[in-house]
C-alpha cells in the first residue's frame, strides 16, 4: 500500500452515517442492512472512545415542509409520515451508538450548524445535503482534532457516505470503509472504493489494529 494512502489510525476518526431510528427495520426512512450493521457501529464506537480518538455522528434532519431538503425528497419528507423529524424519536440515533447516559439531540442547535458534544471527543453534525462536507464544518472540526484518516460507517452507501467519502477524497483524507459495518455496500461500490485509495476493513480487525496502534 501506498504511503499516501495508508491509514494513521492514532490520528483517525470514525465517521457515523445517518444510523438513526428512522432509517433502522421497520423505520420511515428504513434502509435494508441497517439494523444488521449497528451492532458493529456501536462495537466501533466504544473502541473509538475506549482509545481516546474523535467520533463525529452524521444525522439528516427534515423540516416538516421539506424546505431543508433535497429538492428529490421534498414532497416525502413533508408528507404525513414524519421522517427524520425534529423532535420525533425517529431521529435519534439508533441504540448502542451514543456514550452512556444517552444526551437527547439538540435540534436547534445542530440546524443552525454547531456540534452538540456528546463527551470531550464526540459530537453529532447535522448535514443538510448528501455528503458530510457539505454546509458543515466538519472539515474545520477535523482539522481542530489534527485527523487525517476518516474511518466510515454507517447507513446506505450509495447514497450519503459515498458522496461523504469522495468529498473527503478531495481533502485528501486518508480513507477506510468498515466492510461490515456500512449498509448498501456492494462489489461494484468496494471496487470503486478501492480505485480512489479507501482501505477496506472489517469491524473486527479494525478495532484489533486501534488496540495495537500507540495513543
Amino acid at each position: 500500500m501506498s504511503s499516501l494512502i495508508e491509514p494513521h489510525f492514532a490520528s483517525a476518526v470514525l465517521l457515523t452515517i445517518d444510523v438513526q431510528v428512522d432509517t433502522l427495520d421497520g423505520g420511515a426512512l428504513e434502509i435494508a442492512g441497517t439494523s444488521a450493521a449497528v451492532p458493529r457501529i456501536a462495537n466501533l464506537c466504544r473502541a473509538f472512545r475506549d482509545s481516546g480518538l474523535p467520533i463525529v455522528h452524521i444525522v439528516r434532519l427534515y423540516l416538516a415542509d421539506g424546505s431543508n431538503a433535497e429538492p428529490v425528497r421534498k414532497d416525502l419528507v413533508s408528507g404525513s409520515i414524519p421522517m427524520l423529524r425534529p423532535g420525533t424519536p425517529g431521529r435519534l440515533l439508533a441504540a448502542g451508538l451514543a456514550p452512556e447516559p444517552v444526551v437527547e439531540l439538540d435540534d436547534e442547535l445542530l440546524l443552525s450548524g454547531q456540534a452538540q458534544y456528546l463527551g470531550e471527543h464526540e459530537v453529532v453534525l447535522y448535514k443538510p445535503r448528501w455528503g458530510a462536507f457539505f454546509g458543515t464544518r466538519l472539515h474545520e472540526h477535523l482539522h481542530t482534532n489534527n485527523v487525517d484518516t476518516v474511518v466510515v460507517a454507517g447507513c446506505n452507501y450509495p447514497n450519503c457516505p459515498r458522496t461523504t467519502i469522495y468529498e473527503a477524497s478531495e481533502r485528501d483524507y486518508r480513507i477506510v470503509i468498515v466492510e461490515d459495518a456500512l449498509s448498501g455496500l456492494d462489489e461494484r461500490g468496494r471496487a470503486e472504493m478501492t480505485n480512489i485509495g479507501a482501505t477496506l476493513y472489517q469491524t473486527e480487525p479494525l478495532i484489533a489494529q486501534l488496540v495495537d496502534t500507540p495513543s
